[in-house]
């Protein structure tokens, strides 16, 4: 469901998946093959929200925003299941473990991971190529050629699973 709020629609790229469920509402802007998965709320109604190109939000997750503190994800995010993000910056690269909170003003750095049921407490920074977890979350170390081969596996398993899905709702196999 896309929903305006106050008269600002969201803005999606027609290369992006959008699950029916989904809702999305208000100033939110999802860039190319983005994939947005069942269940997701993306609110755009107190601050923008910005989620750049080839992220995955998966299913079941929260996104929004307090006054003034947009939530802004770069490119090539994933985010997992069940995950709220609230007022914070992902940058490129970085994957956000199931489960977690991530706060008001807290920033994950490139490439760095954040470890399922994880809490990051506002104005947190998690540092570039590290792997972050606990509540609150603390760096436990650094990530390796592994870790990095796994979060872009996942992150374009997703990117593929989303155009696949975007191809089959186009020629009407989703009913």
């Amino acid at each position: 469901m896309i929903e305006s709020y106050k008269g600002i629609t969201p803005s999606i790229d027609s290369t992006a998946f959008i699950a029916k469920n989904a809702v999305i509402t208000g100033d939110v802007t999802i860039e190319e093959e983005v994939s947005i998965w069942f269940h997701t709320v993306i609110r755009g109604d107190v601050a923008p929200t910005k989620i750049g190109k080839r992220t995955n939000i998966q299913d079941l997750s929260m996104l929004h925003q307090s006054p003034n503190m947009p939530l802004i994800l770069e490119e090539d995010v994933t985010v997992g299941h069940q995950v709220t993000l609230h007022s914070a910056t992902i940058r490129h690269h970085a994957l956000i473990g199931m489960g977690s909170i991530i706060l008001d003003g807290a920033e994950i750095g490139e490439h760095a991971f954040v470890g399922a049921g994880s809490l990051v407490p506002p104005g947190k920074k998690i540092p570039p190529g590290t792997l972050a977890m606990g509540r609150p979350a603390k760096v436990v170390r650094e990530l390796t050629d592994k870790d990095y081969q796994e979060m872009e596996r996942i992150r374009q398993s997703y990117v593929e699973k989303g155009q696949y899905y975007l191809k089959e709702t186009a020629m009407g196999m989703d009913k």
